[in-house]
């Protein structure tokens, strides 16, 4: 499949875009990122794995295998080399789990495999891109205070209400492909991965007012490339 859009087996509507969180991003994300207190918390089913339970590591990929999907197939805009990078990111999950510690967010850790596995493929392709560059920011709005409001509609049974779920959904991924990488990296660590901003420095190496920043930029980016559709629903 060519392009940035998700394949049929994870087909949804397109993803609720909010504000730039100093705490969280959502209730969603949270409950999905290790904030569940108990035996449920993704760092207590990592070592419940570690330990030999195979159904806590079941329960971890339902949970994280479609957002890490997503973030790697939208860095990539490769459907096939997302699907690759997928499968060495929890096969690394695997090999990495008899000396797993909470040390971190178990996202942060699971995130930090995928951008590893991300940096490798670029690297063998001889296609490197900095991460951790500074790119032109300053070109963007520096005040974008204002954040994407939601891009698409519920699911519905119309045929037009779905294809114009779809094509949002390509604007979308066309206006994320638009973004400096280390902004589009924010975004997506923010958008899929539900990543407090403390995490998301941490794991990229930059402070978190250079986090924010990137976020900011990304969002106010997002807002013009989207404006548009955004004009449309209005």
């Amino acid at each position: 499949m060519h392009g940035t859009a998700e394949p049929a087996r994870t087909a949804s509507a397109p993803p609720i875009i909010g504000g730039v969180d100093d705490g969280a991003a959502s209730e969603h994300a949270n409950e999905h990122a290790g904030a569940t207190p108990g035996a449920d918390a993704d760092e207590a089913l990592m070592l419940a794995y570690a330990a030999g339970d195979a159904q806590a590591f079941a329960r971890l990929y339902d949970r994280h295998e479609r957002p890490v999907y997503r973030f790697l197939l939208r860095s990539l805009g490769n459907a096939a080399q997302a699907e690759e990078l997928l499968q060495e990111t929890w096969m690394a999950v695997v090999r990495s789990a008899p000396g797993y510690a909470p040390r971190a967010r178990f996202t942060t850790w699971l995130y930090g495999i995928a951008r590893s596995k991300l940096i490798d493929h670029w690297r063998a392709q001889r296609e490197v891109v900095s991460l951790d560059a500074e790119h032109a920011d300053a070109a963007y709005d520096p005040d974008g205070s204002e954040l994407l409001d939601a891009l698409a509609a519920e699911p519905a049974a119309q045929p037009e209400v779905q294809a114009q779920s779809r094509a949002q959904a390509r604007a979308l991924a066309a206006a994320v492909q638009q973004l400096p990488p280390p902004q589009r990296e924010a975004f997506l660590l923010h958008a899929e991965a539900g990543m407090r901003l403390e995490d998301l420095a941490q794991l990229t190496g930059v402070g978190t007012e250079t986090a924010k920043s990137r976020l900011r930029y990304a969002y106010a980016r997002l807002r013009t490339l989207l404006a548009p559709w955004q004009d449309r629903s209005s």
